[in-house]
């Protein structure tokens, strides 16, 4: 019920549904009843009974039940007196015509409302899910698989609007109509009202224990179907590595078996869930019986109050309790599936972003003297640290080279400038500010990045060099793109700056996705660059055309370079050399190659190849 209540509250404000909804659904509920109340006349002419004869005059108006009804049978008096048993027929009719119209016409209307609230809550949900992606910390991803992530905004999305918001219908419509019915059913005859009360909890016992049952599964399914989408995602991501391994039926295989798990599965979910509805109307109907037989005797022995034609209203009306009953039903049984993958969204939602940003945190529009490092730990959660006690200097307008084998923590270490990651232990200063006192998106509007990977989205030319700026200058592109050695290319392209460049920016080389992300580097014009070298799975001849680019961005700005290719850094300022997340060696490329450490170590392999 918690989980239910907090989807729902994606809804709000709710006074934009509830009074509407409620207006219409009693008047849908009203027109329902009156046409079940209106046998009872019809039975009457029908079978020549004289009821209608009891009321000859007006009644004076109070607002009861008897003074709607004295009215009605009044007109219907006057009717039988001036037009005959037929004309009788024929405005029963007509009423029963007009009131189904009207309860058709607000049952249409409150289900507009419905529809409303539905379309509003699911797009809030994807809105908050998205923020949540996206501005989680990097930390957040470490623990989360891709394709859980995928499934929780697709298809968990998709579940709670068909079951939980399509439920909401149900849960409040129905318990209106069984409530109403319930009062004409005690209006027209307690004693067997109250004898039929003793069989709905035991229904609603055997239909509770099927729908408890549904959740565990439902929560497992969708567990699976995360696996599969992971699966699926990584089949597309690493397409070339599957063939070039021939691993195609391996790949297959291991799909099959989570479809194969996710198909039994579901197969158990539904035929439980499709149990409760039928369930409910088998057991409807044999309350139904029980009230035929018993109310039946008590009319043939005279011991009932209730005419023939009430007593076959009656009936009419008790089964109009069975639909919504299993509506409710079925409703209950169908949302389980429904909580469980809200539960999946709500565990997503309420994980706290971790990098966050202090009140009235300080404004900064520029770099102007040094990044510090002042010791620095970190570590993933509770792990062994990754850094350990670093200290280091960045000056405004210099290069730092950050080398080591592979996981020795270069790249964290450059991660902690932009706060991609928060230091466990000590302080990043930024111009003696502590970078957690900074605004966040002006600290990282100081850092423009160039990765190892090319990241490229599925858009044009243009707006990836433009990326994240809603107005850019078309010349400043053309410039930025000059910069970074891709104007020429670009050109050649089929419609230039307008051609989009296709997933990741497939229909693009390695060096001319790499010399896009320079482009948006240098159009961003950012006083400090962090490169996660950018050339070493490139070409000869591309990278020549990356470095010079690189060359060009990194004039007069302060660069962290993560060198897998030490070539690339001799000419650095400073050298940082990391193992294991210690410094184990800092100093010019002249200055480490004669301490004959490390750092020459690494340099002789690399000529050795």
């Amino acid at each position: 019920m918690k989980t239910f209540l907090r989807l729902l509250q994606f809804s709000r404000p709710y006074h934009h549904y509830i009074p509407e909804y409620t207006v219409y659904i009693l008047l849908f509920t009203i027109f329902g009843l009156l046409n079940f109340t209106f046998l009872i006349p019809l039975l009457d002419v029908l079978f020549n009974t004289d009821t209608h004869k009891a009321v000859t005059e007006l009644p004076q108006f109070s607002f009861s039940v008897n003074y709607f009804k004295d009215v009605f049978y009044y007109e219907l008096n006057h009717y039988v007196v001036t037009s005959g048993k037929l004309g009788v027929l024929v405005f029963v009719c007509a009423i029963l015509f007009l009131c189904a119209v009207l309860k058709n016409v607000f049952g249409y209307l409150a289900q507009r409302v419905l529809t409303r609230m539905r379309v509003n809550l699911i797009r809030k949900m994807r809105n908050d899910l998205q923020h949540q992606y996206t501005y989680q910390s990097l930390s957040f991803y470490h623990n989360e698989r891709k394709g859980n992530l995928l499934s929780v905004i697709s298809n968990d999305v998709v579940e709670v609007e068909n079951s939980v918001v399509s439920s909401v219908q149900t849960i409040l419509r129905e318990p209106f109509a069984i409530i109403s019915t319930f009062c004409m059913l005690f209006y027209l005859s307690k004693e067997l009202t109250f004898f039929t009360l003793v069989f709905f909890p035991i229904s609603g016992l055997v239909i509770t224990s099927v729908s408890k049952r549904l959740k565990k599964k439902s929560n497992y399914s969708m567990e699976l179907l995360g696996g599969i989408l992971n699966i699926s995602e990584e089949t597309i991501s690493g397409i070339r590595i599957i063939k070039g391994f021939i691993a195609e039926k391996f790949v297959i295989k291991k799909f099959t078996t989570e479809n194969n798990k996710f198909s039994k599965t579901m197969k158990s979910i539904l035929n439980q869930r499709e149990l409760a509805s039928p369930l409910a109307e088998i057991l409807g109907i044999l309350v139904i019986i029980i009230i035929i037989i018993y109310g039946g005797n008590l009319i043939l022995t005279g011991k009932s109050v209730l005419k023939a034609s009430e007593f076959i209203a009656y009936i009419a009306f008790y089964f109009q309790i069975i639909t919504p009953a299993k509506n409710i039903a079925g409703a209950v049984s169908y949302l389980q599936r429904g909580l469980s993958a809200g539960d999946r969204i709500l565990r997503i939602l309420d994980t706290p972003e971790t990098i966050t940003e202090i009140p009235n945190a300080k404004p900064v529009d520029d770099f102007i003297n040094e990044i510090r490092f002042d010791s620095v730990s970190f570590s993933y959660k509770d792990e062994t640290n990754v850094l350990s006690d670093i200290n280091l200097s960045i000056k405004k307008g210099r290069m730092l080279a950050l080398v080591g084998m592979s996981g020795a923590g270069k790249s964290t270490l450059a991660d902690l400038v932009p706060r991609f990651y928060d230091v466990t232990k000590g302080k990043v200063l930024l111009d003696g500010e502590d970078i957690k006192t900074l605004r966040i998106k002006d600290l990282r509007g100081l850092i423009s990045i160039v990765s190892q990977d090319p990241i490229l989205f599925n858009d044009t030319v243009f707006n990836n060099i433009a990326f994240g700026m809603e107005e850019a200058d078309p010349q400043a592109v053309v410039r930025a793109a000059k910069a970074a050695n891709a104007h020429h290319f670009i050109q050649e392209l089929e419609n230039g700056y307008n051609t989009v460049i296709g997933d990741r920016g497939m229909k693009l080389s390695g060096g001319q996705r790499q010399r896009l992300t320079i482009a948006r580097a240098i159009l961003k014009d950012a006083p400090i660059l962090i490169l996660d070298e950018a050339t070493s799975s490139l070409d000869t001849e591309s990278e020549r055309l990356v470095q010079d680019a690189i060359d060009n961005m990194m004039q007069n700005r302060t660069s962290i370079v993560i060198a897998h290719r030490l070539s690339t850094i001799y000419h650095a300022d400073s050298i940082i050399v990391l193992n294991k997340g210690e410094i184990v060696e800092q100093g010019t490329h002249d200055e480490l190659i004669a301490l004959d450490g490390y750092y020459k170590r690494l340099v002789d392999l690399q000529e050795v190849k």
